[in-house]
């Protein structure tokens, strides 16, 4: 036994070895294991400092024979052989229901002995203790008695072969394996749906949905009705609000009668709240409406914790449509007007919410718009511009929301313009795809009988996955990683069973994706980069750029074997004027541009940069495109409180790790620039700030990323009212 002074020498490391290192797992009773690791987090929330940060992949090492352990009592089995029991692992919860039955319909033995003997154990000690706690407790498989009955392992290799289950058996096993060595070696994630259900019998593979909610009684409710079932599943929801006429218009030539939109953002928000993803937490939808309805202030009030309860959507996310024109009113301190869609489109004979400027400065919107502010008859409401702006604002600081989504730009840069319109995004703001609403008509038919016929409007899916910047860019795969990421993602379209059929539909006339990235900051840490200097605004471009270059050849390349997607031709892909509208003019961009020309794209819409925060967790890296938190945290959920660090922090990164609420967001939004070049979708992108910035900072920051050609802003994080000052400086 050591003596108190010799513990009191020992770093966090030996501490945790020492104190844990003799237990033998494996024939521990089940009940009792928790008991030491309950004993690891606490020491280490006591202990936890910079100098010691490596301490969570010694206690994930417990963790792990943990899992082991339990994982030989359920097989029958000793820890040394668990692996080696893949096969009949398969085949047991295939017959117990819980693995899905084209594992062994598509899959000899002797090829699932294959993968088995593809499959790399030692794999499961790069995890950090937070992420394979997370990894165990919400994505592995379990039994109905809610047992781990899955391995770390086993789950990458399950998600490798039901998305490769449909290519051409002379290569599947190849791409089975190339799949494994992508998600393995944390090159890069998978979405939560498909890393969490891939290979089982229950759930879908999306991530998130768009629709757009018709002015009508029917379509509200069939809305509705779409969105309860995607949730159901997992999904997150987005929601166009912007066809529904106002408070006060007319139902069926009777003025006054409607009551607008917020009775049924109220409906909405009850299905949230009542419809939960799998039991694991409430439903997620966010709701968007342009800045010219005439409900564009009870939608901003909607989330705030004061005022009448009766007009209040707290389980709601909200979004504002905003184009170019208003930010120029805000700018210019000018007034702006509020119509209601439906009496625009009985008085002007056209949908104002169906136009954009395509150029900046001009465009048909605005024409659209004027013809509106000048019609005698056409009632509308005026208002200085900048009032709306602050109500944006203070909404913003006292719930985070709304997003602001830049339609115009969003539009300019459609690839797929020529089959319609985007007029808001999804629940995290990076998916941009074309929408349209769903229409239902009735026929009675002579023998009484009702055909209900539905015209499909687009319901936008967001099929997505992310590389891991911080191991792939150093490690240099991207080259091999980004084509065999191409292809799950769409493979994720023929896999995926939809219950929303206009959602299947769209999801096959675009094939869309979002592949995106993350550990960001990690990345410039590794590389020695801080954040606030052109030399990470100048990094930005130059990895974005190619993995922009290395995605869109892989789809094409995918289109030369499967065929381009039903609706390129006529897009801006066909044309070359996707190439064109955003600068690439490089030798190796007009290669790629030539290589599209010819044979198409496989997927319509490429490229989405997700917040991405419980597979980076996973992944031991930081989240999306963000900068950390702090150095220093605990993770608190409702079943734990892991103490957690930066990655890879030590005395040469900590002076690039600064905190989100101490960078200048200003080098954020250019460095967001930078990359949204090469996105042909959207980023999540947050705004950070101190509780005590002022109304003009952050109108600022909005003008900023508005000129700055961002698509979107996600949240505005705001601190608490105490401040930490700035740890590297401190240091």
């Amino acid at each position: 036994m050591m003596n108190v002074k010799e513990q009191n020498s020992l770093s966090l490391t030996e501490k945790l070895t020492a104190r844990f290192q003799h237990l033998d797992w494996s024939n521990w009773p089940t009940e009792e294991r928790g008991t030491p690791l309950r004993e690891l987090q606490q020491l280490a929330l006591d202990h936890l400092h910079i100098e010691e940060s490596d301490w969570t992949y010694v206690a994930a090492q417990y963790r792990l024979h943990e899992l082991y352990g339990s994982i030989a009592d359920e097989r029958n089995c000793t820890v040394d052989d668990i692996y080696n029991r893949f096969p009949e692992m398969i085949e047991r919860l295939t017959a117990e229901g819980i693995y899905d039955p084209r594992l062994l319909q598509t899959y000899s033995y002797e090829e699932q002995q294959e993968f088995m003997q593809a499959i790399n154990p030692k794999l499961d000690e790069q995890f950090s203790f937070l992420g394979l706690h997370t990894f165990i407790d919400r994505y592995l498989a379990k039994n109905f008695a809610n047992e781990q009955v899955e391995l770390p392992q086993e789950r990458f290799m399950v998600i490798a072969m039901i998305l490769m289950q449909n290519e051409p058996k002379a290569k599947r096993v190849t791409l089975v394996k190339e799949a494994y060595w992508a998600m393995a070696n944390l090159y890069m994630t998978v979405a939560t749906p498909t890393l969490a259900n891939a290979g089982k019998t229950h759930g879908q593979l999306s991530s998130c949905f768009i629709d757009t909610m018709d002015d009508s009684l029917r379509g509200i409710f069939d809305c509705t009705t779409d969105a309860a079932t995607l949730s159901k599943n997992g999904g997150g929801i987005g929601i166009y609000l912007g066809k529904v006429r106002s408070k006060g218009s007319s139902i069926k030539g009777f003025k006054g009668n409607s009551s607008g939109v917020l009775p049924w953002m109220k409906q909405l928000n009850n299905t949230a709240v009542s419809v939960d993803q799998l039991g694991q937490r409430q439903g997620a939808i966010a709701v968007y409406l342009d800045v010219w309805h005439k409900d564009i202030f009870s939608f901003l009030d909607a989330k705030l914790n004061n005022g009448d309860e009766r007009k209040r959507t707290h389980d709601l996310f909200t979004g504002v449509s905003l184009p170019d024109l208003f930010m120029e009113k805000v700018e210019a301190r000018e007034d702006w007007y509020l119509f209601d869609p439906h009496e625009v489109r009985r008085t002007m004979g056209f949908s104002l919410e169906d136009f954009y400027d395509e150029k900046s400065g001009s465009g048909s919107f605005r024409e659209k718009y004027e013809a509106c502010v000048n019609h005698s008859t056409l009632s509308k409401e005026q208002i200085p511009a900048i009032e709306i702006m602050k109500r944006i604002m203070i909404s913003q600081l006292e719930t985070g929301t709304p997003y602001m989504f830049y339609r115009d730009e969003a539009n300019r840069k459609n690839p797929n313009a020529h089959k319609g319109m985007i007029y808001g995004s999804n629940l995290c703001t990076e998916i941009m795809q074309n929408m349209s609403s769903t229409t239902v008509k009735e026929e009675v038919t002579q023998d009484g009988n009702i055909i209900i016929t539905k015209d499909a409007g687009d319901y936008v899916v967001c099929n997505l996955s992310s590389i891991n910047l911080a191991k792939a860019v150093r490690e240099d795969v991207l080259q091999r990683l980004i084509p065999v990421q191409v292809r799950m993602l769409d493979n994720v379209i023929d896999v995926n069973d939809l219950e929303v059929p206009q959602a299947r539909l769209t999801n096959e006339k675009y094939r869309g994706i979002g592949l995106g990235t993350y550990g960001w900051h990690h990345l410039l840490a590794l590389e020695g980069i801080r954040w606030e200097s052109e030399e990470a605004v100048a990094y930005a471009e130059e990895v974005y750029e190619k993995v922009a270059q290395l995605t869109i050849q892989a789809s094409a390349d995918l289109a030369k074997e499967k065929g381009a997607y039903p609706a390129f031709q006529g897009s801006d892909w066909s044309k070359g004027t996707y190439f064109e509208k955003r600068g690439y003019e490089s030798e190796a961009w007009q290669k790629i541009a030539t290589d599209v020309q010819q044979s198409g794209v496989r997927n319509g819409y490429l490229m989405a940069v997700a917040p991405n925060s419980s597979t980076a967790i996973i992944a031991g890296t930081t989240a999306s495109i963000d900068p950390i938190y702090r150095k220093e945290y605990a993770e608190e959920k409702k079943n734990f409180r892991i103490p957690v660090t930066a990655p890879d922090l030590s005395s040469e990164t900590t002076w690039f790790y600064k905190s989100a609420h101490d960078i200048d967001q200003h080098w954020s939004i250019r460095q967001n620039a930078a990359r949204q070049r090469y996105i042909d979708q959207g980023i999540s992108f947050n705004l950070y700030v101190k509780n005590t910035i002022k109304a003009k900072e952050l109108l600022s920051l909005h003008l900023d990323a508005w000129h700055e050609g961002l698509k979107t802003t996600y949240y505005v994080r705001s601190t608490s009212s105490e401040i930490v000052e700035c740890e590297s400086c401190s240091s």
